[in-house]
């Protein structure tokens, strides 16, 4: 049985968004989509999609629910950014998985791929490698090609929701300084905020 589900309530606009990017609608519908391309890709086949903490928790729980396959999934915890939200260079695993996924075939899932995160996910596919996984693919919410580009980072997404290049976005699951993750859309913070204007 299908159960589609209906959100009509306006939501108040947060006051430290310039405006909205995506709506809750926009991120449903896309989010839908990226789970039957992904139930397609990986049917029969023993998958486990891995969230990086913090900010895919919320993506990847509606992405695994909107799935049509069986899917496990588990987490990782990395430490890269320092206290100022400034990327150390530096990639520690805090919290490693619970399960085992030697012969399993990995989706690791984030919730944006710009510069720092795509060295990231590039790190966190050589370890699942090293973990001899049958096979290790990068999903993401949000892609930033550009900043990706004139960074020189190679590592594209295998799956991706969007593509957006706007200075700093936030909301569903993307925070600035811990804020904003719960935000049912995501929309772009005012510069004055993150020191930008």
């Amino acid at each position: 049985m299908i159960v589609e589900y209906a959100c009509t309530m306006s939501i108040k606009l947060h006051p430290d968004i310039a405006s909205v990017r995506l709506t809750a609608d926009d991120i449903s519908s896309r989010v839908a989509e990226l789970a039957q391309q992904l139930s397609r890709d990986y049917a029969g086949k023993d998958v486990v999609l891995i969230g990086v903490l913090t900010g895919s928790a919320i993506f990847i729980a509606d992405l695994v629910r909107a799935m049509s396959i069986p899917v496990s999934f588990d987490f990782l915890a990395v430490g890269s950014y320092g206290p100022d939200a400034k990327i150390s260079g530096v990639v520690k695993i805090l919290k490693d998985l619970d399960s085992p996924v030697e012969s399993r075939h990995v989706v690791l899932v984030e919730d944006v791929l710009n510069p720092a995160m795509a060295r990231r996910a590039e790190y966190l596919a050589e370890v699942m490698r090293a973990r001899r996984v049958a096979s290790v693919r990068i999903c993401t919410l949000l892609d930033k090609p550009d900043a990706r580009a004139k960074a020189g980072v190679t590592v594209t997404p295998d799956y991706c929701g969007f593509t957006l290049d706007e200075a700093y976005v936030v909301g569903y699951g993307l925070d600035y300084l811990g804020n904003y993750r719960a935000l049912p859309y995501i929309g772009i913070l005012k510069p004055e905020v993150y020191g930008g204007g």
